[in-house]
């Protein structure tokens, strides 16, 4: 029993050979550090806006389409970002009101599984290529794949700092920013866009189950311990940072999976800031109009 436990133990944590394997991960820690920035930034609007379900619904379309892609031959990048783009302006268009948006999402996501998993059951290609596209394959990540993940996430951060003010009071009072001329109905559809582009390329590196590990647990940690429209995102992106970045150097040593290790970080984050946030002084735990207004 103890050699069992003993052995279980060293496949978990193994740091023997981590200065060595430490340099061959540089891609990967790249390309964690720059999904932390991205998903923590994109992450707060989403709790905002009630738009947790929907990640997980645009995330399966997403690994349908990246299926596909992988079937036919077009490339799983492409496939994840037609996916991803068709559920986003499915949602955005079509579930203006949150009621409208979960069923909505309720519809997208067992057809996105559903058609997914047929076309990963029609390829005949290596295995690790269909379970990749469920927990993601962030050791496996090469340059042109780090280019094409730095740009897009590129676009999503301008794209959110472009319409970060109007897009914030629109997330905290939809009616009052209407009635002060802010375009809503465009807002939601710009950043269902950007949201798609986002979970594309996440899916792409932990993927499509564990998504939300990084588009929704570091925003729903931060609005746990503060209020703030300028301290929520910087501790979202720091949460999200900290998940993404540990996982990958925990996950250097050991012979399991990185996702285990963002989603097990990203969880214990969540947790203490919501024991922290209810030894807190009890009060609003949205952001006030009048701050962003």
């Amino acid at each position: 029993m103890m050699a069992l436990d003993t052995s279980l133990w060293s496949q978990v944590f193994n740091f023997s050979d981590y200065a060595q394997l430490l340099p061959l991960l540089k891609n990967s820690i790249i390309a964690c550090a720059v999904l932390g920035v991205m998903g923590g930034m994109i992450g707060v609007f989403v709790m905002m806006r009630d738009m947790a379900f929907a990640v997980h619904g645009v995330s399966e379309l997403s690994f349908a389409g990246a299926a596909a892609g992988l079937l036919l031959g077009t490339g799983v990048v492409t496939g994840s970002l037609i996916g991803s783009m068709i559920a986003a302006l499915v949602i955005g268009l079509l579930g203006a009101r949150a009621r409208d948006r979960n069923s909505v999402t309720a519809v997208l996501m067992p057809f996105g599984l559903g058609l997914g998993i047929l076309c990963l059951a029609l390829y005949h290609g290596r295995a690790a290529n269909k379970f990749g596209l469920l927990t993601g394959q962030i050791v496996a990540i090469d340059d042109p794949q780090i280019t094409s993940l730095i740009t897009i996430a590129a676009i999503v951060v301008a794209g959110l700092l472009l319409v970060w003010r109007p897009l914030l009071f629109a997330s905290t009072d939809a009616d009052v920013a209407a009635a002060r001329g802010i375009p809503v109905n465009l807002l939601s559809v710009v950043f269902m866009i950007l949201l798609g582009l986002a979970t594309a390329v996440s899916v792409q590196i932990v993927g499509a189950l564990l998504v939300l590990s990084l588009l929704v647990t570091p925003g729903a940690a931060a609005l746990r311990v503060s209020a703030s429209p300028v301290v929520v995102p910087l501790l979202s992106t720091v949460f999200a940072l900290t998940s993404a970045v540990g996982g990958v150097l925990l996950a250097a040593g050991s012979s399991v999976p990185i996702s285990p290790y963002i989603t097990s970080i990203s969880f214990v984050i969540y947790v203490t800031c919501r024991v922290v946030g209810q030894r807190r002084p009890r009060r609003s735990r949205t952001m006030s109009v009048a701050a962003v207004a």
